[in-house]
């Protein structure tokens, strides 16, 4: 298979303490300059000198240590919340996300708002999603035309977030909710940049100088948001209340949160209803079309992937049923692969110690933030041989454990759309090689780019229709 690039994080120095850069002054602003617009030339540079796990800071308060060592993982994962804490330390999400989402809270809340989400996203919920997946797919791609190259991402994030909407309210149709798509779309679509990143890591840099300048045209953004989501949540209320018993009942997700009811019989609150949806809005769609372009990549970029693809398609006979294709081992791999390669997101959820803790034998004080990163992980030769590679066939040959591979985190904290996503991917990169012979007009070898807080390809990554394989 293709090499990327030479192995730089095969050799790691031997320590019997964490170390990590001690750089001050302009120094410093230019390593975090580097992580945020090369995060992977950040961790791998680190690697190299530290080893699999380094700190940054700790001069004058606890440190940050980025954890890429499994067995380590293994522990941080195994935090509890009566250990750790993990969302109150990613406040920055406060911003396009509020303060009631899944994502910002610990303890006891994250526990009832995680149960009440979880549902539609596991069993035959999941599975009621496998045709719509293949014919959004198909409405999405039925403009492309023969000979004609396009930007990849625009369409396959249309793809994406069209999915989440009818996963969330049931339907996309009405002004609302196509306004609210058009909105969620051009609000993530600000972060696209590396410069624009820079507004979430810099606090200084959020300046509101009216819709005319960039931070002003985002907090106009996601006002709209709010305002068309908590109007949405009213009037289903609405509705909800005035049903009858022979009323249909819905199954959306808004509709069956709008119903569900913790341990003590309480619902949620409209607040909590609005950051619990932007959440599964944004989340539920920009990481999964990263993943989509991705394996669209690799599978043009490496004729023989596509063709075992194809015969193992070939093998399901005219018109399978989407739940036997999302079952195919080597599709599998290659969505594994594609998400082990180049993770979407360079860290998981910080872990911050609430008491003394001994993680990987080093002796570590409460205020301790641990970072996962899922990319050090993935690139150690010993669970991974030739970790540059691209090569689907390792994940035929075994299983690997949560703390060794984790492109969707881990623990308590483990992202519950996980299933969605890789049966998303499976079926629309499958339904697109049903329609189409697809190419890269360029065929060249590409690294990630920053897209707000997650690794993408780059934006002007094209692909171009070979053949038309349907009628």
């Amino acid at each position: 298979m293709q090499v990327v690039e030479p192995d730089r994080l095969s050799q790691q120095p031997s320590h019997h303490s964490i170390d990590g850069p001690k750089a001050k002054g302009i120094k410093r602003t230019l390593r975090l300059l580097k992580l945020i617009l090369r995060p992977l030339d950040y961790f791998e540079d680190n690697a190299r000198q530290y080893g699999s796990i380094f700190k940054i800071g700790g001069e004058n308060s606890p440190p940050m240590i980025y954890v890429g060592q499994p067995d380590a993982i293994r522990e941080v994962f195994s935090l509890g919340a009566a250990k750790a804490d993990s969302g109150r330390y990613n406040r920055t999400l406060t911003l396009m996300v509020g303060d009631h989402s899944l994502l910002l809270l610990d303890g006891k809340p994250h526990q009832r708002q995680r149960k009440l989400l979880m549902p539609p996203f596991h069993g035959d919920r999941l599975r009621s999603y496998a045709q719509l997946i293949c014919d959004i797919t198909r409405q999405t791609s039925n403009h492309w035309r023969l000979g004609r190259s396009f930007v990849a991402r625009p369409p396959l994030q249309g793809l994406t977030l069209n999915l989440i909407m009818q996963v969330v309210f049931g339907t996309q149709t009405g002004p609302r909710l196509t306004q609210l798509q058009t909105n969620m779309g051009t609000m993530l679509d600000f972060f696209a940049y590396p410069i624009n990143a820079s507004f979430l890591f810099f606090s200084g840099l959020r300046k509101d100088w009216g819709p005319w300048s960039p931070w002003g045209r985002f907090i106009d953004l996601r006002e709209q948001v709010r305002s068309l989501i908590h109007t949405e949540i009213r009037d289903r209320r609405r509705q909800l209340a005035q049903a009858s018993s022979d009323t249909p009942s819905r199954n959306d997700l808004l509709s069956m949160l709008l119903q569900a009811k913790d341990e003590n019989g309480d619902g949620m609150s409209d607040a909590e209803l609005h950051d619990q949806l932007v959440t599964l809005l944004l989340a539920g769609h920009e990481t999964t079309a990263s993943a989509m372009v991705w394996m669209l990549y690799w599978i043009c970029y490496l004729p023989e992937v596509e063709q075992k693809i194809r015969d193992e398609l070939a093998e399901l006979g005219p018109n399978p049923e989407p739940m036997a294709i999302a079952q195919l081992p080597y599709l599998d791999a290659v969505c594994k692969e594609t998400l082990r390669i180049y993770p979407i997101t360079p860290t998981t959820f910080i872990r911050v110690l609430k008491v003394p803790m001994t993680i990987a034998g080093y002796a570590l004080e409460p205020g301790t933030a641990l970072i996962p990163a899922p990319y050090l992980v993935h690139y150690q030769p010993e669970l991974y041989p030739d970790p540059k590679q691209f090569r689907p066939e390792r994940f035929l040959k075994r299983q690997f454990a949560s703390h060794e591979y984790l492109p969707f985190g881990g623990g308590n904290r483990r992202c519950i759309g996980s299933a969605l996503a890789m049966m998303e991917l499976k079926l629309s990169v499958a339904t697109l090689l049903q329609e189409f012979d697809l190419a890269l007009p360029h065929r060249r070898a590409i690294k990630p780019v920053r897209r707000g807080l997650t690794m993408a390809p780059p934006a002007s990554l094209r692909l171009m229709v070979k053949a038309k394989r349907s009628a």
